[in-house]
């Protein structure tokens, strides 16, 4: 049987996480076309995956934010607060383009490194 294991190239690895991922995930966002193609952009099914959908992404920010890995560990929690309110508000005053919010946030975090380096 051909496993995880079966071959020792250094690419292997990349090729069969790449690859199980996206039969993984694939098949969830082609039902979700074909159903969603079905629903009115008002129904209640709708409203629910939206309101899940916002709620994970919360909760992702909210973890990568307070909890980090990685080289954010080393930035304080005050400033990772600051640079995402303050991007969030560049979001929301820029009419809400989500590329001037992150570039914000990000513009933030590097100068407050600098700043506290």
């Amino acid at each position: 049987m051909i496993g995880y294991e079966t071959y020792d190239a250094w690419w292997w690895p990349y090729l069969f996480i790449a690859v199980a991922g996206w039969l993984a995930t694939d098949i969830w966002r082609w039902l979700g076309v074909l159903v969603g193609n079905r629903l009115k952009q008002d129904s209640a099914a709708l409203t629910w995956v939206r309101a899940v959908a916002t709620a994970l992404l919360a909760a992702v920010i909210a973890k990568l934010i307070l909890y980090p890995t990685g080289e954010l560990r080393n930035v304080p929690v005050a400033l990772r607060l600051t640079a995402a309110g303050i991007g969030f508000g560049a979001f929301l005053l820029a009419g809400k383009r989500i590329w001037v919010g992150i570039a914000t946030a990000l513009a933030l975090l590097i100068g407050g490194q600098f700043l506290l380096a």
